[in-house]
């Protein structure tokens, strides 16, 4: 099979905003798997195959067998925060993983030691650090971005880079159609320092896209998600993916609510709740901050069980997601589901669903996958909205000012996935996608 995919030759620097739970412990888990210590449990890009093929010629690959993936003994860690401690001491801070999973790698931990973050308080009230950039505005905070990544480069003697934002939520930015439309408006907005419209977090994907750096938003935050990133991502012909890391409750929703759509059950309601302690539910425990959170957690359901497609069964179903800081379970997050569903002639039955789950133990494979893979589209030339990571992201974007309706289906996406996978290895995309 011939595909078009450049090699993954060098070094692959992979830059992460945020030193925290979830990035210590992406980071630990891969440099203790390249030593033979750990097992990358959860990442597709190390155990997931896909088909290829049909009838006589089909078999099952795994992806590096179909496209060139860049190895785990390529990677490069830095980072940006505002916390000065480095990789190690943040590792056992966040008391995510245990002493003896962190220890055998601690020389590597130590010397990842983060930048100074481009920060804004005003956008994570609750957060108080002081290892921050001094800016004069919104373009000086960008132009020091790009000159680290530029450094980082130099510096670690990689040969690409991905930026990946997995820091914490930011207070809720809406779509400005006079700044966030074009380009040439964002830009504008940005030497203006307009505060209000210009996240810390826009700074950060201009500067990766500037540098030619794929950018990755692992949170909720506007950030790529406007027609201007959309923009910069095709003038620069660069890979952007996002939005939120599809971890624990929202996984369960994407995979279970075909289970009632599928067998045509009806819905009455479906509610989230949500109780952590890291430093995740600090921020979130404000409003504003929680306001980007609930948008991103409310659209993984209407966009399966559609009311349009089957009046009978899903009019009138009442949604509610909640997120509750509780310190004493720090990382170990609890989702509760309630669902109130009816069958046949009406009659009301219940379904409750209590995953009990590691927030960081099920992002930081997530935080792998989209960083091989959006490296694996840089070097296949994809560029603009990657919509075939939509499988490992809560709120995936698509084009709302043309209407698109994402697709949230955890099946579905799946399928784009390997489609994806097929396509970039010269295969063909062979999945319908119903």
């Amino acid at each position: 099979m011939s595909n078009n995919v450049k090699k993954a030759e060098g070094k692959l620097g992979v830059l992460v905003v945020g030193l925290g739970a979830v990035t210590t412990t992406f980071m630990t888990g891969v440099l203790m798997a390249r030593k033979g210590l750990a097992k990358p449990v959860g990442a597709m890009t190390q155990y997931d195959k896909v088909r290829v093929g049909k009838g006589a010629d089909k078999k099952y690959l795994k992806y590096d067998e179909i496209v060139p993936m860049a190895k785990l003994d390529d990677i490069v860690f830095g980072a940006w925060d505002v916390y000065p401690e480095n990789a190690f001491e943040s590792a056992m801070h966040c008391q995510v993983l245990k002493e003896k999973d962190i220890l055998p790698v601690k020389d590597e931990l130590e010397k990842i030691v983060p930048m100074k973050a481009a920060f804004d308080k005003n956008f994570a009230k609750r957060l108080e650090g002081n290892n921050v950039k001094d800016c004069k505005d919104r373009w000086d905070m960008t132009e020091q971005l790009r000159e680290d990544i530029r450094n980082f480069k130099k510096e670690n003697g990689v040969d690409r880079i991905v930026v990946l934002w997995s820091a914490s939520t930011e207070v809720y930015v809406p779509v400005n159609e006079k700044i966030h439309y074009t380009l040439a408006d964002l830009e504008a907005a940005m030497k203006a320092n307009d505060v209000e419209n210009i996240a810390p977090s826009m700074c950060y994907a201009y500067a990766a896209l500037a540098e030619g750096a794929p950018f990755i938003m692992g949170a909720p935050n506007t950030t790529v998600d406007i027609p201007a990133m959309w923009e910069m991502a095709e003038k620069t012909k660069l890979p952007i993916a996002g939005k939120d890391f599809k971890t624990g409750q929202t996984l369960v929703k994407s995979g279970f609510a075909p289970i009632i759509g599928t067998r045509c059950l009806g819905l009455a309601g479906w509610f989230s709740t949500n109780i952590l302690g890291n430093r995740d539910g600090l921020v979130l425990d404000e409003p504003a901050n929680f306001r980007t959170k609930e948008v991103s957690k409310l659209s993984t359901l209407e966009s399966i069980l559609v009311p349009e497609e089957q009046p009978d069964l899903y009019t009138d179903y009442y949604h509610k997601v909640r997120i509750n800081y509780y310190p004493p379970r720090n990382d170990n997050k609890e989702g509760w589901d309630n669902i109130d569903i009816f069958g046949w002639m009406g009659y009301p039955m219940q379904i409750k669903i209590d995953f009990l789950c590691r927030d960081s133990i099920l992002a930081a494979p997530l935080c792998l996958d989209l960083v091989l893979l959006s490296d694996l589209a840089a070097r296949a030339g994809r560029w603009g909205t990657q919509r075939f990571l939509s499988f490992f992201l809560k709120s995936p974007m698509h084009d709302y000012t043309k209407g698109e309706v994402p697709v949230n289906h955890l099946f579905q996406q799946y399928a784009i996935l390997k489609n994806a996978i097929r396509e970039m290895g010269g295969y063909e995309a062979d999945q319908e996608i119903d």
